[in-house]
Formats: structure tokens, C-alpha cells, sequence
């Protein structure tokens, strides 16, 4: 059997000067050289020579460094375009033999639109503890806000959820969120504590099937019926915002800054987008890195489930 061809060597990278020689705009240049240069310095490429050792992953990582600072997306995106323009010369110069920008998902320019606020730790606290505890509705209140704050769920995804969605795996406590993005997530335990106390109250703790939330029926619970997503902000959110004083300090506080707290103390911690992905129930990474915002203080104490075979690296 005859040996595979040997692979063509690799033509020299041209110098910086012909890089992007073809824009005639002298501005324009200077912006592209010095976008190159600064995924160049994030790589670790002391010369140019260097730059065909690149991979997708690296082009991936300076992007979400980029949307860390943060950038705005659109920033982002003509960043990534300088990067692939130079990469696009190259290959077909032969000085390289792919270009790591192809593949690598650029930031929707929609994640310029304002984001929802983070709360501080502080912040967080108040809200948690705004529902009384002294009424069933407040006792439904206390656990949907833990849910929401420490799991990241949508208004959606909690409504859904059924009083069987918790369970235990290998003796631990899960909650189970289905939809279009099922997954598994290790239940806190300040979230659990709040659901039990919620089921004792309420009664339905045996009716697996049932809505785990419910609206009220008077002072009781109404049986078979899940709470509407827009009762989530109009009747706990809204109300406990105001009650906290939190409405007036933080502005667009919604069921969604929940989430964005969540999301953005993970990432903050260190824990790597993709297991946030997917704790999140993104389509992809994109959508996550959105969440990249510094959290004030010390954040809700939040717990990333990691899909078996990953590890938490820093």
C-alpha cells in the first residue's frame, strides 16, 4: 500500500504591511492590524509566524474574553471579522492551512439590547427573604424565588414544573426541568428546605404528576392548575421587589434578573461557559456569555450541575 502524499509545506506569513493592503481606508487598517494583534497577545503568539498554529477553541476563548470586558457584540463581531479577513488571506496565500474563525459563533447583536440586572448578594438575600413566613402564599413565594435564584430557571420552565420533578439520583437531591432543553440540576439545599415547607403547607406533596407551584384558591392552594408564567413577576417578583425596598433600588428588576444573577455569579466563580450552557439550557454558548457582567459583593451561593465526564476547570 503506497504512503499518504506528504503534506504541502506552509508558504511564509506575508508581512504585517500586506496583511489587509486591499482596504484602501488607512483607518481601517490600523483598526484591523490592531485587532489581529490583540488576539495575537491573547494567544501567546510572540510573532507572526505563529499565527497559522491557531485553533478554534483559542478564537473561541478571546471572543468570550472580549464579551467579558465587556464589549458590546457588535464590537465583538468586527473583531472576529478583522481576525477571519487576515485568516482568509493566509489559506489562500498558503501560510495557512485553515482558518479558526470558521465555526466559531459570533455574538448576536441583539445582546447589545440592555441587560437584565445582577443583584449583589445582599440584594439577593433581601428578596429571598421578603415572602412571610407565616402564610401559604409566602411559603410558595420563599420557593420559587430560591428556585429561580439558585437554579437559573426561566418564568417558563418553573411553571412546569411537577411536585415529582423532585427526586434524588445517587442520593443526592435533583430537580428535574423539562421542555425543550431537559436537564438534571443538583438542588440547593436552601431551595429544597423552602419546596418542602411550601408541600407541607400546600398538601399535594404525593401528587407527583401535579404542578409543583400553584396559584392560590383563597388561603388554599388550587388544586390541578399551575401557575401562569406572567403571575410569576406580577404576583412574586413585583410585589417582594417592592416589599424589599429592591424595586426602587434596582431598576428593571424582573424574574429574569434572577436568572441573570444566577448566570453571571457562576461565570464569575470561574465556571466555564459551556458547563453553564448547559446548566442554563442554552442552544449554545452564544447566549451564554451574555451573562458575563461582574457581580457587586458576594453573589447567591449557586451550584452548576456538570454533565458526567466534565470537570470544573479554571
Amino acid at each position: 500500500m503506497p504512503d499518504p502524499p506528504a503534506a504541502v509545506p506552509l508558504a511564509p506569513v506575508p508581512p504585517e504591511a500586506a496583511w489587509f493592503a486591499g482596504i484602501g481606508d488607512a483607518r481601517n487598517r490600523r483598526g484591523y492590524l490592531r485587532d489581529v494583534r490583540e488576539f495575537m497577545d491573547f494567544a501567546g503568539f510572540e510573532e507572526p509566524r505563529h499565527l497559522p498554529e491557531a485553533a478554534p477553541e483559542q478564537v473561541a476563548a478571546w471572543r468570550d474574553a472580549l464579551l467579558a470586558r465587556p464589549l458590546k457584540a457588535a464590537t465583538v463581531r468586527h473583531k472576529l471579522t478583522a481576525l477571519s479577513s487576515l485568516y482568509g488571506e493566509l489559506v489562500a496565500a498558503g501560510a495557512a492551512r485553515r482558518n479558526p474563525v470558521d465555526g466559531v459563533e459570533r455574538p448576536d447583536i441583539q445582546a447589545d439590547v440592555r441587560p437584565a440586572p445582577v443583584l449583589t448578594g445582599r440584594q439577593a438575600r433581601r428578596l429571598l427573604d421578603a415572602p412571610p413566613l407565616d402564610t401559604l402564599k409566602g411559603l410558595r413565594d420563599r420557593a420559587m424565588l430560591a428556585v429561580l435564584l439558585y437554579h437559573g430557571l426561566t418564568r417558563r420552565e418553573l411553571c412546569r414544573l411537577a411536585t415529582g420533578d423532585i427526586l434524588r439520583e445517587d442520593g443526592e437531591p435533583r430537580l428535574r426541568v423539562t421542555g425543550s432543553r431537559a436537564r438534571m440540576l443538583a438542588l440547593h439545599p436552601e431551595a429544597l428546605e423552602r419546596i418542602d415547607a411550601w408541600l407541607a403547607g400546600a398538601g399535594h406533596g404525593r401528587d407527583a404528576a401535579g404542578p409543583l407551584f400553584r396559584p392560590m384558591a383563597g388561603k388554599a392552594a388550587a388544586a390541578d392548575r399551575a401557575l401562569g408564567s406572567s403571575s410569576v413577576y406580577r404576583d412574586v417578583v413585583r410585589p417582594h421587589a417592592e416589599r424589599s425596598g429592591l424595586a426602587a433600588e434596582v431598576e428593571g428588576i424582573g424574574a429574569h434578573a434572577l436568572r441573570a444573577t444566577a448566570a453571571a455569579t457562576a461565570l464569575e466563580r470561574g465556571v466555564p461557559p459551556l458547563a453553564v450552557r448547559d446548566w442554563l439550557g442554552h442552544a449554545s454558548v452564544t447566549a451564554t456569555t451574555r451573562y458575563y457582567r461582574p457581580v457587586a459583593g458576594d453573589g447567591p451561593t449557586v451550584r452548576v450541575s456538570y454533565p458526567k465526564g466534565r470537570r470544573r476547570t479554571r
